[in-house]
This record gives structure tokens, sequence and C-alpha cells, in this order.
């Protein structure tokens, strides 16, 4: 696991700060539960309201969950405060984005793009060299 806090020199400046914060984890199920706790605590810090830091965790969870279940080898997931939007971006090294199977319940698997898709302002997947991205946006008053 690797992990980095930052805020930007422009919080030195007096400007709005910008946090980031990356975390990598093997792509297993299992660690789908320290991305979760991982970002709420560091929402936390980052003085995000409680509300805001409750959809960014159901985010993460969802993002994560897909990244362990398709993705090989990692998952690594971003976090970015900028002006009020946090970016939470979520790679994996799977080589495409898989659908639903066929011998798997409707009610079981699925809901997770739509949760992501209500929650955020705006989420877009983009297949890389390496594997997939998924990006969501979300408006934070922090």
């Amino acid at each position: 696991m690797f992990v980095t806090d930052s805020p930007s020199p422009s919080s030195l400046l007096g400007r709005p700060c910008r946090h980031q914060a990356l975390l990598a984890l093997p792509a297993q199920e299992a660690h789908v539960s320290a991305a979760r706790h991982f970002t709420a605590d560091l929402l936390e810090t980052w003085h995000v309201p409680a509300g805001e830091r409750d959809a960014a965790v159901l985010i993460v969870d969802e993002l994560a969950a897909n990244a362990a279940q398709y993705g090989r080898e990692r998952m690594t997931l971003l976090l970015v405060l900028e002006h009020g939007t946090l970016h939470i971006v979520v790679t994996d090294s799977g080589t495409t984005v898989e659908r639903q199977r066929r011998d798997t319940a409707p009610d079981e698997h699925g809901r997770g793009t739509g949760i992501v898709q209500y929650l955020a302002q705006s989420t877009e997947v983009h297949q890389t060299r390496s594997g997939r991205e998924v990006r969501a946006c979300l408006r934070c008053s922090s």
C-alpha cells in the first residue's frame, strides 16, 4: 500500500488549498474496505462536510469494488480536492469494461454505476494502455 497526502503550495499564498492523496492497493475485494476507510478519514481531515463525505465514500466503495472485481493486479485511488470539487479517480489493470454476466441475477450486480452517476456531478470511463480509469466529480462545500 502506498499513501500520500499533500496540500499544494498555493495554500501558503492565501489561495484555496488543493489537497491530493493517492492510495495503491492490490485489486482484491478484501481491500475495498481499506479504500472506503481511507476516504472517510481523509475527507474528515480535509473538513469535507459529513453528507458530501458520505456520498464520496459510497462512490469510492462502488468504484473500488468494480476495480477489485475486474482489475487484475492492482488498483489505485486518487482523491483531489480543489476549488470546491472532489475528483475521485480509480484505476485498475483490467483490459475491457466488463458487462453484467448472464448467469448473475439482475438484483445482485449492476447498480453501482447508477449509484455513482446519481451521486456525482460527472463521471467518465477511459480505457488506458495499462487498464481502466474511472473518474467521478463531486461538489464539496468544504
